[in-house]
């Protein structure tokens, strides 16, 4: 038995290569129809969520006219008609899976809110736009225009009169949902994950929405947005290992910025008394489920206020995202809930560490036993880095929160106020969610000569030619003119939406994750 007579089941299924040929004849076909494939302006188009509201049971010659736009996500041709699914970025997508109402060759991915049946049959289009309707593959864009109604079983569909191919789609797309099950396929090919995976579409979309609830909710409150450099001579604001490049005009070497803190204190000193910025960061560190080396940070500071003013601007702006996205609030993490009622709970430090740890963090004697015990290294240590090496081992897995853990060791907050009846306490917080940090504040310090001093300690045993081993000059010189007392907050933001996502993993609330190259 030849090739072509075997049963649909018993052939190979083509290769990619073959795939893209039989897409390379399509377009050359379409050109030698006089048409462009790769289209143009296309004008008074109607969103397909805004074609679903239209009214459905008018009669044949009455049907409203629309023009649609879109992506086909799927294909039925049957005889002399084609059915079609697009979809457009309008609407909310949701988790029901396509079953074609028509027999024939079905295409099918999950359903979107944003998709649309379409219908053209060669009479109703003409022959000219039946032979390009005939050229057509998952994954191209069309211009449709036609009538809106229901079919005889009740599907909302536009019943095309004109078509216009506005991109010819060169590579396959996926025919079944199981095409994008592969995380690591998925990440690779962001733009299919996004048009065939509707978690993916949602999440994108909330985080959209979180990033525009946090500004309004700022601007509200008299904060504004700015924005400080990504190229700095000097790492500063965090402990973290930064990228290095170089500058050619200048000859100078220079980093990416590990943090947004010291240009946004300079401009308290410059008199803009409530500042923030949503930017990006880059640590030159580990990834794991929870980190990226390139991530976004939200960094706020505001005069005259401290960490106490920093709880009350974090939990009306958390509590503002969660409203936004209207699913109450208490939601889904893993499998847990989180109830995001205010006010969230408040919680020392040192008490957290007694209760969990079993010992007062302040006896040298009792914590070096209980480090011991829990297996956490004291080489080469200083009290308080073990005290916090023993706190992210025994209290954090216990933060179910949201809590606000508060009053940290001082010798950890080089940038901290310290508390005045206790200068072995710095004011900070940091805010946890069943185990993960998602906002660190301050009481921010602003004497210039402590400062100074505190940065001189940490430069202790760095090597020259780190780029994190050098004094930021500029900033204290900026103190000595003068910055306000203040209170300064900073929010992970992708950390966040994983949490108002219900995402296990950041690379999934990150468009384009870091990945090693294919």
């Amino acid at each position: 038995m030849s090739a072509a007579s075997d049963p649909p089941e018993s052939r190979p299924e083509p290769t990619v290569s073959e795939h893209v040929a039989v897409r390379l004849e399509k377009l050359r076909r379409i050109e030698a129809l006089g048409i462009d494939p790769w289209g143009g302006r296309f004008d008074d188009r109607t969103l397909i969520a805004d074609v679903l509201k239209l009214p459905q049971d008018a009669p044949e010659d009455q049907r409203p006219r629309v023009r649609v736009a879109g992506r086909i996500v799927g294909r039925r041709p049957s005889g002399k008609v084609h059915w079609l699914d697009i979809r457009d970025s309008s609407g909310q997508p949701c988790l029901r899976e396509i079953k074609g109402e028509h027999e024939g060759s079905v295409e099918s991915v999950p359903d979107l809110s944003s998709r649309v049946q379409v219908m053209m049959g060669r009479k109703q289009i003409g022959d000219a736009d039946w032979a390009l309707a005939e050229e057509l593959d998952l994954g191209d864009l069309v211009g449709i225009e036609g009538g809106f109604g229901k079919t005889k079983k009740g599907e909302p569909t536009v019943f095309a009169t004109k078509l216009t191919i506005l991109a010819k789609s060169l590579e396959p797309h996926p025919n079944k949902w199981d095409g994008m099950s592969d995380v690591e396929y998925r990440l690779r090919h962001r733009y299919l994950d996004l048009t065939y995976n509707p978690d993916t579409l949602d999440r994108a979309r909330k985080r959209i929405l979180i990033l525009r609830t946090i500004r309004r909710y700022l601007d509200d409150l008299g904060f504004m947005e700015v924005e400080t450099p990504v190229l700095h001579a000097i790492a500063g604001g965090a402990a973290a290992r930064p990228f290095t490049t170089h500058h050619n005009a200048l000859d100078i070497p220079l980093v990416q910025r590990i943090a947004l803190e010291l240009h946004l204190k300079r401009l308290l000193v410059g008199g803009l008394e409530k500042v923030y910025e949503l930017g990006r960061v880059f640590r030159n560190e580990g990834i794991s489920q929870k980190h990226n080396p390139e991530f976004t940070m939200l960094e706020l500071y505001q005069a005259y206020a401290d960490y106490n003013s920093m709880m009350d601007v974090t939990e009306g702006l958390i509590v503002a995202c969660v409203d936004a996205l209207g699913g109450g609030r208490e939601i889904p993490w893993g499998g847990k809930t989180v109830a995001f009622n205010p006010p969230f709970e408040r919680a020392k430090y040192a008490d957290l560490f007694e209760k969990h740890v079993g010992v007062s963090m302040w006896s040298s004697e009792d914590v070096l036993t209980a480090a011991k015990k829990h297996h956490v290294s004291t080489v080469n240590k200083e009290h308080d880095v073990i005290v916090n090496d023993l706190f992210e081992v025994c209290v954090e897995e216990h933060l179910s929160g949201p809590v606000f853990v508060y009053d940290y060791p001082a010798s950890l907050c080089p940038l901290t106020k310290r508390k005045r009846d206790n200068p072995e306490i710095a004011e900070r917080f940091e805010m946890y969610v069943h185990g993960m940090e998602l906002a660190n504040a301050y009481t921010e310090l602003n004497d210039p000569i402590t400062q100074e001093a505190t940065f001189r300690r940490q430069l202790v045993g760095l090597k020259d030619e780190d780029s994190m081993a050098k004094m930021d000059d500029d900033f204290i010189r900026a103190q000595r003119h003068g910055m306000p007392p203040a209170g300064g907050l900073g929010v992970g933001i992708d950390r966040l939406c994983m949490l108002l996502t219900n995402t296990m993993s950041i690379r999934d609330v990150i468009l384009f994750p870091l990945l090693r190259p294919e």
